[in-house]
């Protein structure tokens, strides 16, 4: 699920093209950036669909291999155990992943082949002969061979690679998401009866969270000329053009937590975007940003503009 860091990362990259834009539209960049949390949602859909369409694909191989000129005893009766799969037939049942399918209109007949070649693989798989051999299965058995085409299959596939990443976006950044809401959908479908199995939850308190990001998004433009301020008097020895852009939208993002969010202790409001800098700037970032963010909070405290409320907010 999205946690506050990938939120965060989600306001950063969308300030990123704000401030790269030609139009600072800003009803634009939020509407953009609203959507690219969904789009985690989305991109999440499409993946169990297409674990299911894998799955599926086992009825078209053996309707293939039976129609061949000289089908063997093999060819004519195929094993399509898979398809009587528990985890399976539970997500075709769950109303949630039904409506979302029809939401984002999600059709694999636009790369027929994908399919195809990621069921070769699974098929030419010692661990899906070895479930197709299985006798004693259970809910937790059934799932395992989902978590093979999952991680082994379409993980390790260039072909469903190079698809995520030309639908989505921000998919190197929101793979390691994508995965977290598998493994939490693995988790969650541990029970007989298909109304009891939920998908996992992209965002677990929307409201809020939906809120915190558009606050941190819209104050951290409208006090752009005041944190820029704040940053250049403490970079004075430092030419502008050699300060990263990624570095001065990471400082000027934590300016806002410390003024303007008051719940977030300002050593999360720290230790976040030193570790956000660690990706998503240069090598020497984490050290610079932390350098500069201790004297400014220093300033801000004593100037009495950091109102944090609640005991162990302010240290």
């Amino acid at each position: 699920m999205l946690n506050r860091r990938h939120l965060r990362v989600k306001v950063l990259q969308s300030l990123y093209g704000f401030y790269q834009s030609e139009k600072k539209d800003l009803r634009i960049h939020e509407k953009s950036l609203i959507q690219s949390v969904d789009s985690v949602h989305e991109m999440y859909i499409w993946m169990l669909s297409l674990i299911n369409e894998v799955v599926q694909y086992a009825d078209t191989d053996a309707t293939g291999r039976a129609a061949k000129h000289l089908p063997t005893a093999a060819d004519l009766a195929p094993n399509l155990k898979i398809l009587s799969n528990t985890f399976i037939k539970s997500l075709n049942l769950n109303k949630d992943y039904i409506s979302a399918v029809k939401k984002y209109k999600i059709l694999w007949n636009f790369d027929p082949e994908l399919t195809k070649s990621l069921f070769a693989t699974l098929k030419n798989s010692s661990e899906y002969t070895e479930y197709l051999e299985k006798t004693d299965d259970t809910i937790h058995s059934d799932k395992d061979i989902i978590k093979f085409i999952f991680k082994k299959v379409i993980l390790k596939s260039s072909l469903a690679e190079q698809v995520f990443e030309d639908k989505f976006i921000y998919w190197p950044v929101d793979r390691d998401v994508l995965q977290a809401l598998i493994a939490k959908t693995f988790k969650n479908f541990a029970h007989e009866e298909p109304e009891k199995n939920k998908l996992a939850e992209t965002v677990v308190n929307w409201e809020d969270d939906r809120e915190y990001i558009v606050n941190l998004f819209q104050l951290t433009i409208r006090h752009d000329a005041a944190f820029q301020e704040m940053i250049t008097a403490k970079t004075q020895n430092w030419e502008p053009e050699r300060i990263a852009m990624m570095d001065t939208l990471l400082m000027k993002m934590a300016i806002a937590e410390f003024m303007y969010f008051n719940s977030i202790p300002v050593k999360v409001t720290i230790n976040e975007y030193l570790e956000i800098s660690k990706e998503f700037s240069t090598p020497k970032s984490n050290s610079f940003i932390n350098g500069i963010l201790d004297k400014i909070l220093a300033d801000l405290k004593a100037e009495g503009k950091i109102k944090k409320t609640g005991r162990g907010l302010m240290e």
